[in-house]
C-alpha cells in the first residue's frame, strides 16, 4: 500500500488526539503525506468556526496542490442531558462533529473530482447503537448525523471515484477516555465484547488505513464497527 499512497495527501482532523494520532501514524506508515488539522497542529483552526475550517482546507490545497484523503477524527464530547443541554453546547458539538465535515468536503471534494479519486472517512461511535448515557445526548446525536452524512455523500460522490465511509470505535483506551472512565467501565465493556480485550487506538487506525487504500475501492457508504464485536449489525 505504501507505493500506491506515496503521492497522496491525507488531511486528518483531530490528529493530535489519541485515536487521531494513531491514524496519523498509520497513514504515514502506509506512505501518505499527512497533514494534521487541530487547535495546535501544522494547520491550526477552531473546527467550530466555519470560516476557519474553510480557510484551513484552502491552505491544504495551496500547500499540496490537492487533497486525496480526508479523515474527520476530531470531536467535541461536551456532556449534557435533555434537562441541562443549552443552545451553545448543542451548536458547538454539532459544529465540530458534523458541520466541519461538511465545510471540509465542500472545499476539498472539487480537487478529488478532478483526480477521479478520493477517500473520505468519518470517525463516529458505537454508542449510536447501544443505550448511551443520557449525558451523551449531543454527542450521540451528532455521530448519528455523521452516519447519515456518510451515506448521502457516498451516493452523490461515487460517480466521481470518491468513497465515503465511517468507522465506529468502541470504548478505546486513550488517555482522554482513561481520565474519565474507571477501570470497572472498561472491564464491563470487555465482558460484553465477542473479543474480550481492551481496545486501543491502533485498532481504529488500522481500519481507517484500509478504508482509504486502493484495496477498499468497492467499499462505500458503510459504517465499520471497531468495537471487538460489542455491536453486531
Amino acid at each position: 500500500m505504501g507505493d500506491l499512497a506515496k503521492d497522496r495527501t491525507a488531511l486528518i482532523t483531530g490528529g493530535a488526539g489519541g485515536i487521531g494520532s494513531a491514524i496519523v501514524a498509520a497513514l504515514t506508515e502506509s506512505g501518505h503525506r499527512v497533514v494534521v488539522l487541530d487547535r495546535e497542529a501544522e494547520i491550526s483552526c477552531d473546527l467550530a468556526v466555519e470560516d476557519q475550517v474553510r480557510a484551513a482546507a484552502l491552505e491544504v490545497l495551496e500547500r499540496h496542490g490537492g487533497c486525496d484523503v480526508l479523515v474527520h477524527a476530531a470531536a467535541a464530547p461536551d456532556l449534557a442531558d435533555l434537562d441541562s443541554v443549552d443552545a451553545e453546547t448543542w451548536r458547538r458539538v454539532h459544529a465540530v462533529n458534523v458541520e466541519a465535515a461538511v465545510w471540509l468536503c465542500q472545499e476539498l471534494v472539487p480537487a478529488m473530482r478532478k483526480r477521479r479519486f478520493g477517500r473520505i472517512v468519518f470517525i463516529v461511535s458505537d454508542t449510536v447503537w447501544q443505550p448511551p448515557s443520557p449525558r451523551l445526548l449531543p454527542y450521540v446525536t451528532s455521530k448519528a448525523a455523521l452516519i447519515g452524512l456518510t451515506r448521502a455523500l457516498a451516493t452523490s460522490l461515487g460517480g466521481d471515484g470518491i468513497t465515503v465511509n465511517a468507522v465506529a470505535p468502541g470504548l478505546t483506551a486513550t488517555a482522554a477516555a482513561q481520565a474519565v472512565m474507571p477501570e470497572e467501565a472498561f472491564a464491563s465493556v470487555r465482558g460484553r465484547q465477542a473479543l474480550p480485550r481492551t481496545l486501543v487506538a491502533a485498532d481504529t487506525a488500522a481500519t481507517v488505513a484500509f478504508a482509504v487504500s486502493d484495496g477498499a475501492a468497492a467499499l462505500t457508504g458503510q459504517t465499520l464497527s471497531v468495537d471487538g464485536g460489542l455491536i453486531m449489525r
